[in-house]
């Protein structure tokens, strides 16, 4: 096994189940667009077997799973998993509940069905173990690494002494899911800790550290500049540890289609690699798979896989000096986004419990509890947020940014943030044609605290020559229906002309949110 470590193929592409597909799966033979929990082992197949990402993540954190999930890959399509072994070709990643926010049960059945996945895969003669590697949701300490890894070799042990068999027990590779921007940018003391707990713990180094940049919670609680710009600290900081320590670090991270949540989408993929110098795996959500056309997604993921196999090599670095100016960044344009997010946080949340679901999900543990939370506002989780604001005609980029830029351009910064966030412009300008400048003034009446958005809007107009409203047949479609679901919304509320309605605007922009 851990020679098999050393050389193993690091996966490119990431099939997750975030539930931001406005359009049905192209595999649904009933036009329906929600996904349940015994339907995901069939899309986890096709996922590797006809779009070709090279990984699947299982997510057992906030929503209901088929524990059996290895057990039915095998016995549905055996013959494909001869040929594509599970844990050597393609692989299965387990999102963990994170037992620090959250119950731990659910810990105990996930271990184990990683252990009776390896006693399978040994039964059919087949790659084993084809599950080795879990994903630790809001990892905030390196000892949660290390106790992770510890109590699955103890759940192993009972279950040799158990059943009786005396084969070898492997180290569980845990992947640290890391979601604030403070963590972010300062995450090489995470990584450093983990060194050293794992040379006290296990006698040894890590062969090497794949790690996990959220790039949609931090936009959600704090902007999309804020979001990019920690991202791109992370990438920094891994980087340095790479250098210093001699392990290698293989980045994840963890973007939707639009610019919001990550801005990776079929048609984005080289201004996405451009701004993501360094990231070695990208997830490919529901939007990406089931919102364009099966053939551009399948084309799209073939030029992933290739493009970060073979042509990832360049790392960004700190340049000197740039780590206090990014936080300095990172305060402003977060103070701004956040002030106007807890105003019109009811607003939101009402629009946002419209919002189709499109998985099983329980009750959600989150960053800040379920649902999320912001200076002692709730907040939706980021798909329906962001969909409830793009379902207004006034998308989520820009809040904050405005102020935020004219503030950056006072303290002389303006150079370092487009430095590191060198597509800002190009995001803006995507979300800016989904723009119904009528809504925000209809808004902007109801209440001054929408003349705030108003007022990041033609700053951010002003300072980047952007193209504001509709300019392709799509844009005004979209504009026609939420001006349509804005004043539904305020006079009639019919909920389900209201619902058909955020489905259609988001099939045209081709995410959900």
């Amino acid at each position: 096994m851990s020679a098999y470590i050393a050389e193993r193929k690091i996966p490119v592409t990431m099939a997750t189940q975030h539930p931001d597909n406005a359009s049905p799966p192209y595999w649904k033979t009933n036009g329906e667009a929600f996904i349940n929990s015994y339907e995901e082992v069939y899309e986890c197949f096709l996922d590797y077997s006809e779009l070709g990402c090279e990984e699947y993540m299982w997510d057992w954190e906030g929503k209901f799973v088929d524990e059996a999930v290895a057990d039915r890959l095998f016995s549905e399509h055996f013959n494909f998993f001869l040929q594509h072994q599970l844990g050597r070709d393609v692989f299965l990643t387990f999102r963990l509940p994170n037992i620090w926010l959250e119950r731990g049960y659910r810990l105990a059945r996930a271990y184990m069905s990683i252990l009776t996945a390896e006693e399978l895969a040994r039964d059919l003669g087949i790659f084993s173990p084809p599950l080795f590697e879990v994903i630790l949701p809001m990892c905030d300490e390196a000892r949660k690494l290390i106790y992770l890894q510890e109590s699955f070799e103890q759940a192993a042990n009972l279950e040799r002494q158990m059943f009786g068999n005396g084969r070898p027990i492997y180290r569980l590779q845990v992947i640290p899911l890391i979601e604030t921007p403070e963590l972010l940018v300062n995450a090489k003391t995470l990584l450093d800790d983990y060194l050293n707990l794992h040379k006290e713990k296990f006698g040894d180094e890590p062969l090497y550290i794949r790690t996990f940049i959220a790039r949609s919670d931090p936009a959600l609680n704090s902007g999309i500049v804020t979001a990019v710009l920690a991202a791109k600290g992370a990438l920094c900081e891994f980087a340095d540890f790479e250098e210093q320590s001699g392990i290698p670090v293989y980045p994840i991270i963890g973007v939707g289609c639009l610019p919001f949540r990550g801005g990776l989408s079929p048609l984005t993929i080289q201004n996405f690699l451009s701004e993501y110098s360094g990231v070695r795996t990208v997830t490919i959500q529901s939007a990406f798979r089931y919102d364009y056309p099966k053939e551009t997604v399948e084309r799209a993921i073939r030029d992933l896989n290739l493009s970060l196999r073979f042509r990832w090599s360049s790392k960004p670095r700190w340049q000197e000096g740039d780590k206090n100016k990014l936080n300095r960044l990172i305060s402003i344009f977060t103070q701004f986004y956040q002030e106007t997010v807890e105003e019109i946080a009811e607003l939101i949340n009402e629009l946002a419990s419209l919002v189709p679901r499109r998985r099983e999900r329980m009750l959600h543990i989150g960053l800040f509890g379920y649902p999320r939370g912001l200076r002692g506002k709730i907040l939706p989780r980021a798909i329906p947020f962001t969909s409830a604001l793009y379902s207004l005609g006034i998308p989520p980029e820009f809040l904050g940014v405005g102020r935020g830029l004219l503030q950056a351009e006072k303290e002389g910064l303006l150079d370092t943030l487009f430095h590191y966030y060198r597509n800002l412009k190009f995001d803006l300008q995507k979300a800016a044609y989904f723009l119904c400048l009528e809504n925000l003034t209809f808004l902007s009446r109801e209440s001054p605290l929408w003349g705030k958005i108003q007022e990041d809007i033609e700053l951010c107009q002003r300072m980047l020559d952007l193209e504001l409203g509709p300019k392709d047949t799509d844009h005004f479609l979209h504009r026609n229906l939420v001006s349509s679901i804005y004043h539904i919304w305020r006079r009639s509320g019919d909920q389900e002309r209201l619902r058909r309605y955020i489905i259609e605007a988001g099939q045209i922009r081709r995410s959900l949110g």
